[in-house]
């Protein structure tokens, strides 16, 4: 009988994928370790970076019988593509506030988007924006960016009438020493209530939430790769469903550079207070916390210290990982999986 654990990872320089587990008890055959394309990925910017580690043994030589695919997410009725770039929607910047201290590297926004319920997304989906003006290398508008849509389906203020996102101003330096501003991340972020914003979607669905209201939902975010997460938990613990009621697990982890790029801490700490044993959060500050050997505390050295214990809950079949942020995580936590998949089977 063939025994397999998969992790596929979809990782650009900011945002987003899933990371579906389907373990179950590994023997004591040889087991291998691939990597192949998976999810396409959702993302601001940058090239998807796509993993998937795929644990086997011999005794899979036969091929299973085909079965009918019956997925896991909440699926059922969701929207895409509704507004495309040629006629966007266009809504109205109803807040923007910064949620960074002024000592962080960088500034993050909140913002809110009026849409009178004209764009039914769901936790897990994205939105584009537009941003106004022209390029000046083609003459043409800007193009579209996308960013993974960080209110519930309800939204912020609970009428499914507005969209929340979660920017970073992106400011950097080129080769030549002069200083260059990301068009739309700048265009967002310093939107002022009132101003119009078009936008296109939602889409995707790589994202969505486990229909199982008893799932463990891990969930791996840096910066503002917290987005998606932020929605998912709004619904979880702020929010009540006729249909929906979560009684599993959700647990949260959150790399940042200093304490003042913390994102949501408030919030986080309100929905723990509420229940205590479905959700734990454990963040990873780089540049002020250490681990025992002295190393910097990345999210994936925040995670080695619990390995064991999030290995025993990857191998249930109902537990359901997700990962959106810097690719730069990417590699320390394939390495232990790797490794743990290696020592759960013996031989790798």
């Amino acid at each position: 009988m063939a025994a397999a654990v998969s992790v596929a990872v979809s990782l650009p320089s900011s945002k987003s994928t899933l990371i579906s587990t389907r373990p179950s008890l590994l023997s004591q055959d040889r087991l291998s370790f691939t990597k192949v394309p998976y999810y396409k990925n959702v993302s601001t910017n940058g090239k998807p970076l796509s993993i998937r580690a795929q644990i086997t043994t011999e005794a899979a030589a036969e091929a299973p019988a085909k079965v009918e695919k019956v997925s896991k997410k909440q699926e059922e009725g969701v929207v895409t593509n509704k507004y495309k770039p040629k006629e966007p929607y266009i809504g109205r910047c109803l807040l923007n506030t910064k949620i960074t201290g002024d000592d962080a590297p960088g500034e993050t926004w909140h913002m809110v988007f009026s849409t009178e319920g004209e764009i039914p997304y769901r936790e897990g989906q994205s939105i584009g924006v537009i941003p106004d003006g022209i390029d000046p290398k083609n003459g043409k508008p800007h193009k579209l960016r996308l960013y993974s849509i960080a209110s519930s389906a309800l939204g912020d203020f609970g009428d499914s009438k507005t969209v929340s996102l979660c920017v970073k101003r992106l400011v950097y330096t080129n080769d030549k020493g002069e200083e260059v501003k990301g068009v739309c991340s700048n265009f967002l972020c310093d939107l002022k209530p009132g101003a119009e914003v078009q936008i296109t979607g939602p889409v995707g669905k790589e994202m969505l939430m486990p229909k199982d209201p008893n799932a463990t939902v891990i969930m791996l975010a840096t910066g503002t790769g917290i987005a998606p997460f932020r929605s998912f938990m709004w619904k979880m613990f702020f929010e009540k469903h006729e249909d929906y009621q979560f009684n599993g697990l959700a647990w949260l982890f959150l790399g940042v550079p200093t304490s003042s790029s913390l994102l949501y801490k408030e919030e986080f700490e309100k929905m723990k207070e509420m229940k205590p044993d479905n959700l734990r959060v454990d963040f990873a500050v780089s540049r002020e916390q250490t681990n025992d050997k002295g190393e910097k505390m990345y999210i994936q050295t925040r995670m080695a210290q619990y390995d064991r214990e999030l290995w025993e809950l990857l191998k249930k079949d109902n537990t359901f990982v997700y990962m959106c942020g810097l690719k730069g995580m990417e590699k320390g936590i394939d390495d232990i999986m790797t490794t743990l998949a290696a020592e759960d089977g013996k031989k790798i």
